[in-house]
Formats: C-alpha cells, structure tokens, sequence
C-alpha cells in the first residue's frame, strides 16, 4: 500500500497517533509518506520506506495570511503524482480532510483516481467543527471521506449527532500505546530530580486550552496539597499555562510547581509520578491517560468524553462527575493515604493499559485501509 498520512506537526494527541501509525505501517512494508507544516515530534525513528515531506507556506504580499490550505493541497497533489499514492488518510478534519478532497478533485481531471480515510480526534468535532464559520465544510469534507476512524464510541455519537454522518460510516479504532517505551520504573533517575523523597508528583500534560480546565487542576492539587507534601508537573505549553501559574500563586501552591514545557521524551516524566489529573471536558479519548496509566501511573479525571472508555474506575483510576475539582481533590488524596488501594491500581493501570497495544491496533487500521483499494490490488 501506498499511502500518504497528512497531520499537524506539534505536540498533541493527533498527531502521535499519525506518527506512530506512520512509523508502524512503515514498519510492516507499506510505502508511507508524512505530509505536515514540520516533521512531527515523535516520528524520531527513521525507516527506509517513511519519507516526510514538509509544506511550504506561501509569502506572497497579496495574501494577508499565509493560505496553508491551498499550499498543504499543493503538495498533496505533487506527492500523489510523484509516488503513486493510492490513499491519503487525513488526521483531523479542518484542514487536512478538506485539503484531501480538493486534491483528488483536482487529480482525478488527471484521471488519477485515489481513495480518502480521515481520522477524526475530537476538538475537530466538539470545538472547530461545531463553530459556525467551520461547521458546513467541516461537515462536507467529512462526508466526502471513504473512511472514517475515530478513537472513541462517544466522539462518534457525537459526529452522528452533530454532522448528521450515518453511524454505520463511523468506524472506531482506538488510540494505542507503545507498551516497550511507556513502561512501569518507579524509582526513576527522574523521580529523584524532581522531587524529594516523601512527595508525591502529580502531573497534567496537555496543550493548556480551555476545554483541558487546567484551573481545576491546580484547584485539586491545591487541596491535596493541603493534607500531604507534593509537586505538579506541568508538561506542554498553551494558552492558559500562564493562567494556571497565576491561580497557583493566588492559592498559594505557585512553590509546588514545576512548569516542564515540551518533553519529548514524555515517559520519563510519567514514571516518575504518582498521579496523572484529566479533568477535561470533553476528552474524546485521552491518550495522555493512556500512556500514564502504561507506566503504572493511575488517573483521576471527569467521567466525560471518551474518558470512562479508557479508565475503568474506581480500579485503574478514579472518576468525577464533571466540575468536582473538590472531589477530585480529595479522592486524589485518599488515594495516596490508601497504600494498598493505591498499589492495586497502579498494577490494574498497567493492565488497562495492555489493553490498547500497538499490533492489534494497528491491524484494524492497515484492513480497513487495504479495504478502499481494489480487490486485485489488495490481494497482490
């Protein structure tokens, strides 16, 4: 198969996901090629047959903004006629999905036909898609796809709901974790650094936009800090980082905090802690979720989203109902003081977290690829 993979570059659930099927298919012969603004974060091994190939963004006076759309359409254009690409799989819908589709209209006036598979991930849904200067395109470009893949039962009742997309069309492949490189080492050269023996370390990592209530992190934290020594780690970058620094400084637990930016190597961080805290509202899988809970790290969230489809509460972490940051302040702490409840679950999160292996994943993903190509095509 020949197949070229379109997503965003930066730091954030879609596009791990993008690079971690890209390097898989790769890994299992097909010919893959990596279409983004840069190369993605975490593609960081490389494979002979896994080509990336960077958009150039146009600078022309005429343009007010740069059209990245029209270039991303471009270049797909070029690399389908280039290599032979038979399916392009977008990953979110605005503008990659809507890239994909201009640029089979334009090939097939070429007579250059090729299939189209879009990834759905969610804020493509909950947020963009439902604005209502996005909302019909967003719409259009998902119908117009050959296959549709979302990670999660709840985001594609919420496409079906909210798109009108029938729901024998939405096919969900979940998210999956590399089980050897997010792996359960408690006593890390890394828990060492970040904090003194006796504290736990609590972590959130996301991309710090509103939907995440980054303030109801550190409003739980705040209140486990009250009854027991502990830090939280604030892995990314985003808009309400700076919001969440000044709520700790005004609860005063701004001393307790470790602000960490970007890590690639987000692993290391994850064995280090002791708790993850996702209390986001509409998480349409949690990936972040995942990957703590395969390094033994429970989590605490609201029972939204996708979230409940992940962690099984009260055994591989523990749910809210949405906006209890007192709640979840407090069950955190319980939880901690619980050394044998808390031991289980960090056993059960693990085990949760095999559930969701990258091999069978990845073949879901690779049939329901293979299915759009020609039945002579899909047997040689």
């Amino acid at each position: 198969m020949r197949l070229a993979i379109v997503c965003y570059p930066t730091f954030g659930g879609s596009g791990v996901v993008a690079s971690e099927l890209a390097m898989a298919l790769a890994d299992r012969d097909h010919e893959v090629h990596v279409i983004s603004s840069d190369t993605p974060f975490r593609l960081d091994r490389w494979r002979k047959n896994l080509i990336v190939h960077t958009v150039t963004v146009s600078d022309y006076p005429l343009f007010r903004y740069p059209p990245y759309t029209l270039n991303l359409t471009n270049k797909l254009i070029e690399v389908v006629r280039e290599h032979h690409i038979e399916v392009i799989h977008s990953h979110y819908a605005i503008p990659h999905a809507q890239a994909a589709w201009m640029a089979r209209e334009v090939l097939r006036a070429d007579g250059i036909d090729i299939r189209l598979a879009c990834t759905l991930h969610g804020t493509d849904i909950t947020l963009v898609g439902r604005d209502p200067a996005f909302h019909a395109l967003t719409r259009f470009a998902i119908e117009h796809q050959d296959l549709i893949t979302l990670p999660s039962a709840w985001l594609a009742a919420e496409t079906a709901e909210h798109f009108g997309v029938a729901a024998e069309r939405l096919e969900v492949i979940t998210n999956f974790v590399d089980l050897e490189r997010f792996q359960v080492k408690r006593y890390c050269a890394a828990r060492r650094q970040l904090a003194p023996a006796g504290t736990a370390i609590i972590t959130h990592a996301s991309n710090f936009r509103p939907v995440k209530r980054v303030e109801e992190v550190v409003g739980a934290f705040a209140i486990l800090r009250q009854r027991q020594p502990a830090v939280l780690l604030l892995v990314g970058d985003g808009p309400d980082l700076a919001k969440a620094e000044q709520q700790a400084r005004h609860l005063g637990v701004r001393d307790d905090l470790r602000i960490l930016g970007q890590q690639e190597r987000i692993e290391e961080v994850l064995q280090a802690s002791d708790l993850f805290l996702l209390p986001s509202r509409a998480e349409s899988f949690g990936l972040a979720a995942l990957e703590a809970m395969a390094c033994g790290c429970p989590v605490l969230g609201y029972r939204a989203g996708g979230l409940p489809e992940v962690v099984e509460d009260g055994v591989s972490g523990i749910l809210c109902e949405e906006g209890s940051q007192s709640c979840l302040g407090t069950l955190a702490a319980d939880l901690l003081q619980d050394r044998p409840r808390y031991d289980a679950m960090r056993v059960a999160a693990r085990a949760r977290a095999e559930k969701f292996a990258t091999a069978p994943i990845i073949d879901q993903y690779e049939q329901a690829l293979q299915r759009l190509l020609p039945r002579v095509a899909s047997a040689g």
